[in-house]
Parts: C-alpha cells; structure tokens; sequence
C-alpha cells in the first residue's frame, strides 16, 4: 500500500530524494514520514509531517533534510542534502490506516565516504 522510491547510492555530500506514495485506499491511508534503521541502531523517526504540514526532525538531519507532501497526490518526499555515512541504512514510509500503522517495504540509502 505504500511505494517508497528514490534511494541508491550517493558520495558523501550528496542528495537524495526519496518519495512515498499510497497505492491504493489513498483517502483512508495518512502518511506520517520516514523512519531509518541505520547500522548498529534502532529503528528511529527520520522525518515526520502532519497533514496541515507541520513538521519535525531527528536532531541529526535538522538542516539537511525536508520533508514536504502533496496531499492531492498523497505523497511525501523526503529531501536528502549533505548526506554523511552516518545516514547510510534503509528508509522506511509510515502511515496511519485508521487506527493501525502501517510500512513501505523500506528502501536502501547507501553513503560512501
């Protein structure tokens, strides 16, 4: 129900671009924003948006990250800058689905140093 896309691989300093998008029951589906789970770390919120477009950040990616959406295509980015070895692991979208939450399949971000 979730399609992440726009991972890879990418030098240090790079960007990346990743989006999320709800495949089907989209009126019934709210993303939330991006979760990690980088090497040797739990799972932690990367990013995250209300639908009013209020926003919020780990600590670490405050400056170097957005998050936005496109509620008419109920879609969020997720824009990457300066990218570090620090935020190599596998993203992944949450959403809300009524009361239950629910995860892209995840999707690799790889920085080389």
């Amino acid at each position: 129900q979730l399609v992440e896309s726009g991972g890879g691989s990418v030098q240090a300093g790079g960007s990346l671009r990743l989006s999320c998008v709800a495949s089907e029951d989209i009126f019934s589906i709210q993303i939330k924003g991006w979760y990690r789970r980088t090497p040797g770390k739990e799972r932690e919120m990367v990013a995250s948006i209300t639908r009013a477009g209020t926003t919020n950040y780990l600590d670490s990616v405050k400056g170097r990250f957005t998050i936005s959406r496109d509620n008419a295509l109920n879609t969020v980015y997720l824009e990457m800058n300066s990218l570090s070895s620090e935020d190599t692991g596998v993203y992944y979208c949450n959403a809300a689905h009524g009361m239950y939450d629910i995860w892209g399949q995840g999707i690799q971000v790889t920085v080389s140093s």
